[in-house]
């Protein structure tokens, strides 16, 4: 099944359609990738992987009544960190922030749900979004899959390294001066490991 992982957003919309795979199948797929590479990538935080399958019981069952949600219904999507999701932190990559769970999601997060989307979790960010190297003062440093000596730059750092491990297909960053065009590029930054 790990292969689901793989699938573009519009493969998975078109299985779901056929009926030849269902959103819990696609989750499950991500989420044990994520198992497996998480502990070398350090990509991700405040994951939810059982509201995640709930919303994908949810969405099947809208796509056997053929009746999806919207465009992306029960395709796997991470956002990252700094954009609110309701009843979690939002610590924006720095070990001074407070870790109050945020009241109500951002704009880009309720639009997601409202569309059908399955949010896994957050990626990582470095301190308030501010450094291309994606280091961070609470997250451990994201890994560039590709090289483990390397991060994938910043700051959407958790989110390239998302979308280039095959964490599922659709990662929502932010960008400024380079956040999401950095990370989608090669990642150049050196650091200390091995490589997948």
């Amino acid at each position: 099944m790990s292969e689901l992982a793989d699938l573009s957003a519009i493969e998975l919309i078109d299985g779901y359609r056929r009926r030849e795979i269902s959103p819990v199948e696609a989750v499950d797929s991500v989420l044990s990738r994520m198992d497996a590479l998480e502990p070398l990538l350090c990509a991700t935080w405040a994951l939810e992987p059982e509201a995640a399958l709930e919303a994908a019981r949810a969405s099947e069952a809208r796509w056997r009544r053929n009746s999806p949600a919207g465009p992306i219904d029960g395709v796997p999507v991470t956002l990252k960190e700094l954009i609110a999701t309701r009843g979690v932190a939002k610590p924006m990559g720095s070990a001074a922030s407070d870790l109050t769970p945020e009241p109500a999601d951002a704009p880009a997060a309720a639009r997601i749900r409202e569309a059908g989307g399955l949010i896994l979790g957050k990626t990582t960010t470095p301190d308030y979004g501010m450094l291309s190297s994606g280091l961070s003062s609470f997250h451990k440093l994201a890994r560039n899959p590709w090289d483990l000596s390397r991060t994938p730059g910043g700051s959407s750092a958790g989110a390239g390294t998302a979308a280039a491990a095959g964490y599922g297909p659709l990662h929502v960053g932010t960008d400024i001066g380079g956040s999401v065009r950095l990370p989608a590029s090669s990642g150049s930054s050196p650091a200390s490991a091995g490589s997948l």
